[in-house]
């Protein structure tokens, strides 16, 4: 069993809402990593970044995209951070990723520097928001076979634009 799509991407990308309008599209499940890390643990992402630190939460999210790609064969969307884990990127190889492109404006923009968002929370939001998208482009576009600049879609063109790659790959 493998997903059929695999969506990653920045904060404010669209990976849920692209994600679960494929899945619709495709008559498959919809599943989000993060939701399992959270059934995992059993508290939000935000706390536990808060009590137990970022590196507790990407074991956590590293055993989450395991296990999801082992079991899922639907639409499987992964955090934003999961491409900084080696080991995630080489499980990544035998699938269908998709990579949602959104810029920097684009994103802050619809994150609206949200404090659900632990690593977007601080003194400089922006500062940070950029930083992570320098640090994570190159590891979004290494394991990624399809990619769309998300930033002057609406979520069904997103769709409409993944569907329309992936039949040309």
């Amino acid at each position: 069993m493998s997903p059929r799509y695999v969506v990653l991407g920045p904060p404010g990308a669209g990976k849920t809402t692209v994600g679960q309008l494929l899945a619709a599209r495709l008559g498959v499940a919809f599943r989000d990593t993060d939701e399992d890390v959270v059934a995992t643990a059993g508290k939000p992402i935000s706390d536990i970044f808060t009590t137990d630190g970022e590196p507790a939460f990407r074991a956590l999210e590293e055993e989450a995209v395991a296990k999801g790609l082992a079991e899922h064969d639907g639409v499987l969307a992964l955090g934003g951070g999961a491409v900084l884990s080696a080991a995630t990127r080489a499980r990544l190889a035998a699938h269908t990723v998709v990579f949602l492109n959104v810029g920097m404006a684009e994103g802050v923009r619809r994150t609206g520097l949200s404090t659900a968002r632990p690593l977007l929370a601080g003194v400089n939001p922006r500062a940070t928001f950029k930083a992570l998208l320098d640090a994570r482009l190159p590891l979004y576009r290494e394991v990624a076979t399809i990619e769309v600049d998300t930033d002057a879609l609406e979520p069904e063109q997103v769709v409409d634009a993944v569907l329309a790659r992936a039949d040309l790959t």
